[in-house]
């Protein structure tokens, strides 16, 4: 998924250099700062197919009050088959629409779960996946009264297969339903369409070759009803017919959006919604007078919060005045040796005792251990599955320029003999300062660092894309849209993936990149935080440099405000207003 950005600042472009295949007074760089998130195993199962609505209710909140929410990107679109970013996904599947799925916050696990919507359960598949059945629930209603049906379901469904009117829209319905890359969608191929089938409530859909993540596609806004009434792209994400406890009220894109409640939703229909506050009031404002604002928590601001990470100067006071919600996101970023250039696994360990992991965070504007969280295996905290352990022999994100100078002589190489080389562009100046700090980085550990100069920033990503580019080290962030091993390890560890620009390449980890990816969605977590481990141990082919963490700011009177790790968004399902 895209995450969402303001503006092009410079900071921003420091990220974006990392992010090359992603769909999105300071405090220091020294410890971890007390109070910050906790990146331990904590996913146990990740999804519950036998929920049932309605939510269970969470103790001391009441139903009441109006919610300000602030942040300083607007909302592109609302349209549910075009939404792509984050926080519109997180908006619209939390308060507005419903889909086949969807992720609901289970406060003993700490992680989000996925969990049925629409759907009565997580789906049937046949025995390889190319067929999955979803029987509709009864009693759903859009918000103009009229009850949702199964071939509302297949409409909305169908609509997602349009790259015309939604050319920035998720694509997972033209990679895996049966002819998706031919039909396009009912206005211009027809609501004839062979791979979804309506057969009363029961929803069938065919396949073009094995999907067993279906149900993690199925949480999209995309994989919900859209009546065929009224449904004209060029004006539906203006007012989207609302399914979920929240209707809009009024919407101005890139500047406000209203939210009311649904007088037609029913909870008993819902496993994961609650729906306390009586009104949503979104914002679209710069991030300093954000923080100024909830910081001063005046009366409006009680009732206020913001889902944009707090500014690195205001983090100590947000910690005083405890009112910081802090929590992990699904991007990872990495430095990628190239694998088929730097094949001792005794160097690229010692590229990762180089890293100059705190000073990196620090110059994209992050707070180490809060929004720049250690890495450390592959898959970052929150996903199921997920092992907790490092490779290396120190404390996640700490420097050792000593054990990389052993490390180096143990491969037989000498204080400047082995030589890095990687791209960088002068355009902006905090680029310039990172590539300053992984020279004396790696030249302290007894490399000899090499870099390519490129007029922008834009370049440095082309360049890090070409397998023939004259570099070994490339840059890559990765920000999956699902909480599944199979968003990551096919598409960066596979050989010939998508974006595997390490350019890694081990026959034995391709095959069991593909056994896992047909086992039942029960048993994959297992498997992919074991092919984590094994991977990393076995080869180490990749630096992950830091995860990403939010630290969100709210007013005194915000409850049941959690992380939703999937977005990296609120928790807007359980917010209420405290009395």
């Amino acid at each position: 998924m895209h995450r969402p950005k303001p503006l092009l600042s410079a900071v921003a472009a420091v990220a974006a250099t990392a992010l090359a295949a992603c769909s999105n007074g300071s405090v220091g760089v020294g410890e971890p700062p007390a109070g910050g998130v906790v990146t331990g195993e904590k996913a146990v199962a990740g999804f519950d197919s036998d929920r049932d609505g309605p939510a269970a209710p969470i103790e001391g909140a009441l139903p009441g009050g109006t919610v300000t929410a602030l942040t300083g990107a607007g909302l592109a679109t609302l349209d549910p088959t075009a939404s792509y970013f984050v926080d519109t996904n997180a908006i619209l599947s939390g308060l507005v629409t419903r889909s086949l799925t969807q992720y609901a916050y289970d406060p003993e696990q700490g992680t989000m779960v996925l969990v049925p919507d629409l759907a009565t359960d997580l789906g049937t598949p046949n025995a390889d996946f190319t067929q999955w059945s979803f029987t509709i629930r009864a009693g759903v209603r859009f918000e103009d009264g009229k009850e949702v049906t199964a071939e509302d379901v297949a409409y909305g469904i169908k609509r997602s297969f349009d790259r015309t009117a939604f050319p920035a829209g998720p694509t997972y319905s033209n990679d895996y339903f049966l002819n998706g890359e031919t039909y396009k969608g009912p206005y211009a191929s027809g609501t004839s369409y062979p791979g979804v089938v309506v057969a009363g409530s029961t929803l069938t859909i065919e396949m073009e070759r094995p999907f067993p993540d279906m149900p993690y596609w199925g949480a999209f806004p995309a994989m919900g009803p859209i009546p065929d009434r009224g449904s004209d792209p060029a004006t539906y994400g203006r007012h989207p017919l609302a399914t979920g406890p929240y209707r809009i009220a009024e919407y101005t894109p890139g500047e406000s959006l209203t939210l009311v409640r649904n007088g037609f939703w029913d909870p008993d229909t819902d496993p994961g919604r609650h729906a306390y506050p009586d009104r949503y009031e979104f914002r679209f404002e710069p991030p300093e007078r954000i923080d100024a604002t909830v910081l001063g928590d005046s009366q409006a601001a009680q009732t206020t919060l913001s889902y944009g990470t707090v500014l690195s100067g205001d983090y100590r006071r947000a910690q005083q005045v405890d009112r910081l919600t802090l929590g992990s996101a699904p991007c990872a970023y990495f430095w990628w040796p190239d694998y088929r250039k730097i094949t001792d696994i005794l160097v690229r360990k010692a590229i990762g005792y180089a890293y100059p992991y705190r000073e990196d965070a620090k110059t994209v504007g992050a707070i180490f251990g809060v929004t720049a969280l250690p890495g450390t295996s592959i898959l970052p905290p929150g996903f199921p599955g997920r092992q907790d352990y490092s490779v290396l022999a120190t404390e996640p994100g700490r420097t050792d320029p000593d054990k990389a100078k052993a490390l180096l002589r143990e491969a037989g190489w000498a204080p400047g003999e082995y030589e890095l080389t990687f791209a960088y562009s002068d355009e902006y100046q905090p680029i310039v300062e990172r590539r300053d700090q992984l020279v004396e980085a790696m030249e302290a550990a007894g490399f000899k660092v090499t870099t390519r100069l490129v007029p922008t920033f834009d370049d440095v990503l082309t360049l890090n894309k070409d397998p023939n580019a004259p570099v070994n080290v490339r840059s890559f962030g990765w920000c999956p849209d699902w909480r599944s091993g199979s968003s990551w390890f096919p598409p960066i560890f596979h050989s010939g993936g998508a974006v595997n620009l390490a350019y890694f390449a081990e026959p034995g980890i391709d095959a069991e990149i593909d056994r896992i990816g047909r086992l039942p969605l029960e048993e994959q977590p297992a498997a992919w935080g074991a092919l984590d481990k094994a991977i990393m141990t076995d080869y180490y082919p990749g630096i992950v440099t830091r995860y990403d963490g939010v630290a969100m700011l709210h007013g005194s009177r915000i409850g049941g405000m959690n992380i939703d790790e999937v977005y990296g968004m609120p928790t807007w399902k359980d917010i209420y207003v405290g009395r």
